[in-house]
C-alpha cells in the first residue's frame, strides 16, 4: 500500500505539477508572462460577452421574444403583471 501511495506522490510531484513549478519560476521574471493564460481566458470571455450582447440586441430589434407576463412557465398560470 505504501508503494502505491508513493507512486501517486511521484506522479503528481514529478509529472503533473511540472507546469505549475515552471509558472512559479516564471512569475519571478515576468508577472504578465506567468499570467498569460489568464489574459487569454479573459479575452475569450470578453469576446463571448460582446457576441452574446449583439445576439440579444438582434433578437430584441426583431421583437422575437414573448414579453408577456405569462410567457414563462415558472411564473405560473395565474401570474399577474
Amino acid at each position: 500500500m505504501k508503494d502505491f501511495l508513493e507512486l501517486i506522490q511521484s506522479l503528481f510531484e514529478d509529472v503533473l505539477f511540472v507546469p505549475f513549478h515552471a509558472l512559479r519560476k516564471l512569475e519571478l521574471e515576468s508577472w504578465f508572462a506567468a499570467n498569460a493564460l489568464n489574459w487569454v481566458f479573459m479575452l475569450v470571455a470578453f469576446v463571448a460577452f460582446i457576441y452574446w450582447m449583439k445576439q440579444l440586441k438582434k433578437f430584441n430589434d426583431n421583437n422575437e421574444e414573448n414579453r408577456d407576463a405569462k410567457a414563462h412557465g415558472f411564473l405560473g398560470k395565474n401570474a399577474e403583471v
